[in-house]
């Protein structure tokens, strides 16, 4: 890969000094997180696409779907909380439901909430 990695490198690079403002300013973005473009190449289990990222979202693309978004700030405030608590509760294989009962348990005897993301 290394070959590959030079080369794109070069190309970025060239791009970068274009005159095309376009073409200088994309150039210019990527080589700022070119490292991280070649992670899947150095660090074991990092993998080339975002495949995890959108299975993770899926079920907030399909909630929005289904309900056409939230109607007040308030709202999406809370839809991107509950979602965000649900799939990391999902990943971390831990009951959502148990979770969401302690919080709300928590919540009303004005005691802090349990952790999401464990010690």
């Amino acid at each position: 890969m290394t070959p590959l990695v030079e080369e794109l490198r070069e190309i970025l690079d060239q791009g970068q000094r274009s005159k095309d403002k376009k073409l200088a300013g994309f150039c210019s973005r990527l080589l700022e997180i070119y490292p991280a473009l070649w992670l899947f190449v150095t660090e074991e289990g990092v993998e080339p696409t975002n495949n995890q990222g959108e299975r993770v979202l899926r079920h907030a693309v399909l909630w929005r779907r289904k309900s056409f978004g939230c109607r007040s700030a308030e709202g999406c405030r809370f839809v991107e909380r509950i979602l965000t608590a649900v799939q990391t509760r999902r990943l971390q294989k831990l009951p959502v439901l148990e979770f969401l009962k302690e919080t709300i348990k928590a919540y009303r005897s004005h005691q802090p909430g349990p952790r999401l993301i464990p010690e």
